[in-house]
């Protein structure tokens, strides 16, 4: 395992040190085959919600764990490769979220909640997307106030914030990630428990066209932090603050040149890439371990502060 995470550190990204973007993670023909099994489920298996639609594969997750259900082949070769590659679970992943995301659809920024073991791997498909990593101290009073993340389920058991211009700390950089069909994210650690991601959604392309990044505000509860991600309601993103622009933009297959990585670095220094376009639908295979309900209730005991939170029914909020 101590070999795997060595490998890994090479597509460590930004200044998270457990931030992970892996391009080109598999194949198109991969690709195909995962959407092609993914839309050929059962039109029952598809849940509809707010601004996006999901398949849950792997059981159903509660208070006291999982309810589990196997997790079928085509999905199991790929988080078999993701375990083995990266070496960071301590058990084999059985829990996987298939979320379908039209182009001007988002989700709010949540957390995933102490089900899980800290350690997220995000496989994106389709549609390129702009996940943002910002330090967030509200998740901390929002737990103790019981106030979830509904984004029209209120069943949700996962924290979130409606005012994204209220969650971002000062002295705190925010930097953002690329992610292209194809690649893998991972992120553990301080990058899941110590800010606040959330996506973009990317919908026309122009150099010209700007956009002002999240405001940064202060807040009472400025120590404590925690983990948020979504996908945000928006047209357009910049990539003024995208951290691993060179090797996602090097592997994007759309381009039927792609530029040398002297020329991408050039390009990005003088702020040549300012949007990228998205225009088809994202599909992302968010793949966790749901821990073991003695586990959790540890978990939750100490991620509250000492007092135990129940959780509210599942954990489907995911990027």
């Amino acid at each position: 395992m101590e070999e795997e995470i060595e490998n890994l550190e090479k597509f460590k990204v930004g200044s998270l040190p457990t931030l992970y973007y892996i391009p080109d993670f598999i194949s198109d023909s991969e690709q195909t085959q995962l959407l092609n099994h993914i839309y050929q489920s059962p039109i029952s298996k598809w849940k509809s919600l707010k601004n996006r639609r999901l398949q849950n594969w792997g059981g159903i997750v509660h208070e006291k764990g999982l309810l589990p259900q196997n997790l079928p082949p085509w999905l199991t070769r790929v988080t078999k490769r993701i375990c083995e590659e990266a070496g960071l679970f301590p058990s084999p992943i059985n829990h996987v979220l298939i979320n379908e995301y039209l182009p001007d659809q988002g989700i709010m920024p949540h957390q995933d909640g102490p089900a899980y073991f800290p350690v997220v791997a995000i496989i994106s498909l389709g549609s390129p997307a702009v996940m943002n990593f910002t330090p967030h101290s509200r998740l901390m009073e929002s737990s103790r106030s019981g106030r979830y993340a509904a984004d029209g389920d209120s069943s949700s058991n996962e924290v979130g914030s409606e005012n994204e211009t209220d969650i971002c700390l000062p002295n705190h950089q925010q930097s953002s990630i690329l992610l292209m069909p194809c690649s893998l994210l991972i992120f553990k650690d301080e990058a899941y428990s110590g800010v606040v991601h959330y996506l973009f959604n990317i919908f026309s392309c122009s150099p010209n066209s700007l956009r002002s990044p999240m405001n940064v505000s202060s807040h009472p509860f400025p120590h404590f932090l925690d983990y948020l991600h979504g996908i945000e309601d928006r047209n357009v993103h910049q990539l003024d603050k995208v951290v691993n622009i060179v090797e996602a933009l090097k592997h994007d297959r759309r381009v039927p040149s792609s530029p040398d990585t002297e020329d991408m670095v050039e390009a990005e220094s003088s702020g040549q890439f300012k949007i990228i376009e998205r225009t088809n639908t994202r599909i992302s295979l968010t793949c966790r371990l749901v821990l073991k309900e003695d586990v959790v209730t540890r978990i939750t005991a100490n991620h509250r502060g000492g007092s135990t939170i129940p959780m509210q029914g599942r954990n489907e909020q995911v990027v």
